[in-house]
């Protein structure tokens, strides 16, 4: 099953090229920091500035670093359904287990046009991962829709970054309780867990794998009180790395840690001074930083 703390994984960059090298070592890293998964070409892997070779590769890379020891969800997702498909059968034959497909943005599809887009992947035969982030793609899939592509075998989950807790309750009564619920927010990810979340996928990971996965581990046996203490010491950085797009702030926060450069690309751009005060400060209050 798909649960816990699974990073949307950046795609770590230098001197304008995707370093293979620091991508493999940041597979190592998040395994041995206890993370369940990994996201690779997300949002977060800066995949709208990634030539679709790059894409390939760095799924390719991905799949095969972290060799079956944790699970690889590779993003496919496009607004262009043509291109989902493509991606999606490449993820499936570089074996990774889920495939996360966004809804399509920009062209704002009716519900209709976002169950026909869904079920023409999901007959690639890889496990879907619905994206579901209004904020990005300008549609809202309704719990209604979902629940009619919850019907197809290889439709499986949901990664919600609506922010709206009860849409989880609404969702889990409409897709089922067996329908895998991950919360895309990682401010709300104690609490989504709590209404019925069963892990994150988060961009807070990149910068502190082994605090979300504890917080995660806390949350599926049921120990809220200490998930809580763990939010409380997360929540400024999940602040801080928002303040500007959450690429650039965990790819700062793992260069403070000495993990990657904090490389992003155009018209994304490194953090301003405030921000990396922020970002600073956070990373101290989390006990990452001395």
């Amino acid at each position: 099953m798909l649960k816990g703390s699974i990073p949307a994984l950046v795609t770590p960059f230098k001197d304008g090229k995707v370093d293979v090298d620091a991508l493999k070592r940041l597979v190592d890293w998040h395994i041995e920091q206890g993370s369940h998964g990994l996201v690779p070409v997300g949002t977060t892997g800066e995949s709208p500035t990634l030539l679709h070779e790059e894409h390939l590769m760095v799924v390719d890379e991905v799949v095969k670093a972290v060799d079956g020891r944790i699970k690889v969800i590779a993003g496919t997702g496009s607004n262009n359904t043509v291109e989902a498909l493509h991606f999606t059968e490449h993820a499936k034959k570089a074996g990774a287990d889920a495939a996360l497909v966004v809804t399509p943005y920009y062209n704002k599809p009716t519900q209709t046009g976002l169950i026909a887009h869904f079920l023409a992947i999901a007959e690639v035969g890889l496990p879907i991962i619905i994206y579901n982030i209004p904020g990005r793609s300008a549609v809202d899939m309704t719990p209604a829709t979902m629940a009619e592509l919850a019907k197809h075998e290889m439709i499986v989950g949901v990664k919600d970054a609506t922010g709206d807790l009860a849409r989880v309750a609404w969702q889990r009564d409409l897709c089922g309780k067996d329908f895998i619920q991950l919360s895309g927010e990682d401010a709300t990810a104690h609490g989504f867990n709590a209404m019925g979340g069963v892990g994150c996928i988060s961009v807070t990971a990149n910068v502190a794998p082994k605090l979300c996965a504890e917080m995660q581990n806390a949350t599926l046996a049921g120990d809220y009180g200490t998930a809580l203490e763990i939010a409380d010491r997360l929540m400024p950085l999940h602040r801080a790395i928002f303040m500007e797009p959450g690429v650039s702030g965990a790819k700062y926060g793992m260069s403070k840690l000495g993990l990657i450069e904090e490389d992003v690309r155009l018209p994304l751009m490194a953090l301003s001074d405030e921000t990396k005060a922020a970002m600073d400060s956070a990373m101290r209050h989390a006990g990452l930083l001395n």
